[in-house]
């Protein structure tokens, strides 16, 4: 499992981001927690835009520890989401925290973003039909939120 924190100014010493990514069968499972802004945005960046690795379809983005997702965040998101499609794969996000997913909301990222409510249920809920996908919570799950937040 690979590791890294990102520290930008956090004031008790705590690293401000924390990133951890592992495979789950074809699925690389990329989790964050803590605030993602411009400041810490760059960990996350690399950790997403590293080599997926052979027999990788899915990239799951697992935000249920994120408490805190600014303008930046959102926009390396999307942008990471073109990416993976652009090599073949599918970015996907799971378990987004009330606040993010009142982001997303107010945004319409969630109609690009495919949404799930928990890593478990990107798992079971599979690859999108067709390959990568742009749009909409993914069938079968709640919308964001949706999760007795």
């Amino acid at each position: 499992m690979e590791r890294a924190g990102t520290d930008r100014g956090g004031e008790d010493g705590q690293a401000r981001l924390l990133l951890s990514a592992r495979r789950v069968g074809d699925v690389r499972v990329v989790a964050v927690a803590g605030e993602l802004d411009h400041d810490t945005a760059d960990g996350l960046r690399s950790v997403l835009a590293a080599p997926a690795g052979g027999g990788t379809g899915r990239i799951v983005v697992d935000l249920s520890g994120l408490r805190f997702c600014d303008s930046t965040g959102l926009n390396l998101l999307l942008r990471a989401r073109l990416d993976a499609e652009e090599a073949g794969l599918s970015l996907e996000v799971a378990g987004p925290t009330s606040a993010v997913a009142r982001l997303f909301n107010v945004t319409g990222a969630d109609t690009v973003l495919r949404i799930h409510p928990s890593v478990e249920a990107a798992l079971v809920a599979g690859p999108p039909p067709g390959g990568p996908v742009s749009g909409g919570p993914a069938s079968g799950d709640t919308g964001p939120g949706d999760g007795g937040e």
